[in-house]
C-alpha cells in the first residue's frame, strides 16, 4: 500500500502553494497552518510533509515554531525541510518535533556535511531531497539546475547508509498535470530497496494509484487536496 503524505508549505506563517516552485505564483490556502495539519490527522493520515519556504529563501530555518506547533497539537509523523544548511538547523528542527527532515541544496552543495548527518542520524531520519529537470539536479529553491546526474547521485548517498528519497519533478510541481510515473520506475528499476517519495504533479486519486500500481512506495501532494481534486474521503482506501 502506498504511503499518503500531504504537504503543507509555509510562508509568512501560512499555508500555500507555488507552481514550479515561483514564489511569484504563491496562493495562500490557509492562514492557520497547524488548523491543516488537524484537518489530515482526523482523516486518518499519519504522515505530513512539511516545507519552509521563508527558510528555503533565507537559506536557514525560518518557520521552526510551526513545526512545533503541529508535532504538539497533532500525533502526525513530520518530516520537515526548506533552507536547512547548518548543524544548528537540523538540531533545531529535531529538537521542535521533526521525525526525519529532508536535505536538498546542502547534499550538493555540502556533501560532507550531508553525510556527516546520515551517519549521526541514520538513514531513517535523513531524507534525501531531489529535485529534477530532465533527470539534473535542481538547487536553491529549483533557480539553479546543475549538471549533476539524478541516479548516480542518489546511488554515491544510498553507499553512505541513504535509504529515503523525496523526488520532485520541478515541470509537474504544483500544475496538476499527473507524476513523472516513468521517471520514478526508472529509479527503482536501479533502486529497487530505495523507500522512494514521489512528489510533483498528482492530480487525482487515479495519479496515486498508478504510482501504487509502479510500486512507489509513497507519494507526497498537496495542491490537488487544497484545490479539492482530491476529498480527504477520498484517500481511505489508502490509509
Amino acid at each position: 500500500m502506498i504511503e499518503i503524505i500531504p504537504a503543507i508549505d509555509i510562508i509568512e506563517g501560512k499555508c500555500v502553494r507555488l507552481s514550479q516552485g515561483d514564489y511569484n505564483s504563491k496562493k495562500v490556502y490557509n492562514e492557520n497552518p497547524v488548523e491543516v495539519a488537524k484537518e489530515f490527522e482526523a482523516a486518518g493520515i499519519r504522515r505530513l510533509h512539511l516545507v519552509d519556504l521563508d527558510g528555503a529563501k533565507a537559506q536557514h530555518i525560518v518557520n521552526q515554531k510551526i513545526l512545533e506547533q503541529v508535532v504538539l497539537q497533532t500525533s502526525l509523523t513530520v518530516d520537515f525541510g526548506g533552507g536547512l544548511k547548518s548543524d544548528d538547523d537540523v538540531r533545531i528542527a529535531f529538537d521542535c518535533g521533526a521525525s526525519m527532515i529532508t536535505g536538498g541544496s546542502i547534499a550538493v552543495k555540502d556533501e560532507e556535511r550531508f553525510v556527516r548527518w546520515l551517519k549521526y542520524y541514520g538513514g531513517e531520519r535523513i531524507i534525501l531531497g531531489a529535485d529534477v529537470r530532465d533527470e539534473m539536479l535542481a538547487v536553491n529553491g529549483w533557480t539553479e539546475t546543475t549538471n549533476i546526474e539524478l541516479l548516480p547521485f542518489i546511488g554515491k548517498f544510498k553507499r553512505k547508509g541513504l535509504t529515503k528519497v523525496i523526488c520532485t519533478d520541478i515541470a509537474k510541481d504544483g500544475m496538476l498535470q499527473g507524476a513523472s510515473v516513468d521517471l520514478y520506475r526508472k529509479i527503482l528499476n536501479q533502486y529497487p530497496d530505495l523507500y522512494l517519495i514521489a512528489s510533483g504533479g498528482v492530480s487525482n486519486i487515479r495519479d496515486i494509484e498508478e504510482l501504487e500500481h509502479a510500486g512507489v512506495p509513497a507519494v507526497i501532494f498537496g495542491k490537488a487536496i487544497y484545490e479539492g481534486n482530491i476529498k480527504l474521503s477520498d484517500l481511505k482506501r489508502f490509509l
